[in-house]
């Protein structure tokens, strides 16, 4: 029924065996998470079926009552012509400053989010990771990144051993 649900799920899933990261990935360190709280756009991502034909994906995070963070993401479907969203927690996996947390959008099984380059002065952009270099999403606060940076994070990305020729660049042209 709702597609970003079911996927989202599918991705922890298949990568809940570990929390764990690339060999070349490192968390951000002095991550603060007031700062990242809020919406994302989602400006490239490596192709997975939880996110195949959807454009214009969100991502919000703000506190739960209780603890931890209240993710929901959403995106529009272009073949089904209707907004799809999910909701997930997350939660840090070591220390909270740093960038290294455990996601959930299906009861007991997490997957990892690893924050490894943020815009430490503004947190206009990140870069996020799954459990290995096959999960990648490049987020940014407004739908569009400018040249230079965009170079730099897939320049970055690459080192870190992501094929980001693979890259899904998301549309963002609908209001929901």
């Amino acid at each position: 029924m709702k597609k970003l649900l079911i996927i989202a799920g599918l991705i922890f899933l298949t990568s809940c065996a570990s929390i764990g990261m690339p060999d070349r990935v490192q968390p951000v360190t002095g991550f603060e998470l007031s700062r990242y709280l809020g919406t994302w756009y989602e400006i490239a991502r490596l192709d997975h079926s939880f996110e195949r034909g959807l454009d214009n994906v969100t991502a919000d995070y703000s506190m739960r009552d209780g603890g931890g963070v209240r993710v929901i993401n959403r995106g529009y479907e272009i073949k089904d012509k209707e907004w799809d969203s999910a909701e997930g927690k997350a939660f840090f996996v070591t220390e909270p400053d740093h960038g290294y947390l455990k996601v959930s959008f299906f009861g007991p099984f997490y997957g990892s989010y690893v924050v490894f380059d943020l815009d430490r002065d503004d947190y206009q952009y990140s870069m996020v990771s799954g459990p290995n270099t096959k999960y990648l999403w490049i987020l940014a606060r407004k739908p569009q990144l400018d040249k230079t940076t965009m170079q730099s994070l897939i320049k970055k990305a690459q080192a870190a051993g992501f094929d980001t020729s693979k890259l899904i660049y998301v549309r963002h042209d609908r209001q929901q």
